[in-house]
């Protein structure tokens, strides 16, 4: 058995047969999944040796981070959907189609703080009609 390896296989699958378009690319794209693949396993014995954790352990730890990012993205893009966009912000319902939530988990997806970092993060202010005040700070 070997777990690492076995974890790299599962964390980044290679493409099948007919799952590259257009097929004459399928080649290079498992030649890129392999490189991929390998990466993984020689980050995660590097944590491994460093950390002195169990493997599959540290691979669901980084799953989970990667889950979370994703989810922080996802409310930064709703939030700029919703507050950034001028006159006219995107509806509820292609936004809840695209993110895979309900229209009415969209309005309570993202808060002030995630509108503040959208701002920093394209340096500008959210169109004032619909901005939600400012977060309260949290406790120390």
């Amino acid at each position: 058995m070997d777990l690492i390896g076995d974890l790299a296989a599962i964390r980044v699958p290679v493409p099948q047969p007919g799952d590259v378009t257009p097929e004459e690319l399928y080649p290079d794209a498992l030649v890129e999944a392999e490189q991929a693949r390998a990466d993984c396993a020689f980050a995660l014995e590097a944590q491994h040796d460093d950390q002195r954790e169990d493997p599959l352990l540290i691979a669901l730890g980084n799953a989970r981070a990667a889950r979370e990012a994703a989810d922080r993205e996802i409310r930064h893009l709703l939030a700029y959907g919703r507050e950034f966009h001028g006159d006219r912000p995107y509806k509820l319902e292609p936004l809840a189609q695209a993110s895979g939530m309900t229209p009415s988990g969209i309005r309570t997806a993202y808060t002030s703080s995630e509108i503040q970092t959208v701002a920093r993060q394209i340096g500008r202010a959210p169109d004032g009609r619909r901005s939600r005040p400012p977060a309260a700070p949290e406790p120390a």
